[in-house]
């Protein structure tokens, strides 16, 4: 791989919901676009439903960004994903801000 691609962004939309059911096949995905970019973004504004096995993912992915001195950033949160990282408080260890939009602002 040439050094270029490996500076390169890599930003993925996930189309799909951050569960059990997909954890096998997203952790997969996610791990080999840390691997092949030294910027990795994750559009999560898709994401209907996540559960603790999405939030552990979102965890691994940016531990191994840290540990592969790699930068992970989380550019969109659905609503589901806001609430589980709002319940389990962990929008500090990610550090990327959680942006309300205006339409769902009471």
């Amino acid at each position: 791989m040439s050094q270029d691609a490996k500076a390169s962004a890599s930003r993925i939309a996930l189309d799909r919901d951050l569960t059990i059911y997909n954890a096998g096949g997203v952790k997969s995905q996610f791990l080999d676009a840390l691997e092949a970019h030294e910027l990795l973004e994750l559009d999560l504004s898709q994401v209907a439903e996540i559960d603790t096995a999405g939030i552990q993912l979102l965890v691994l992915a940016k531990r191994e960004s840290l540990r592969q001195k790699r930068s992970l950033r989380i550019v969109a949160h659905s609503p589901a994903v806001r609430d589980a990282i709002d319940f389990f408080d962990l929008a500090s260890y990610f550090g990327d801000p959680l942006l309300i939009p205006a339409r769902e602002t009471p």
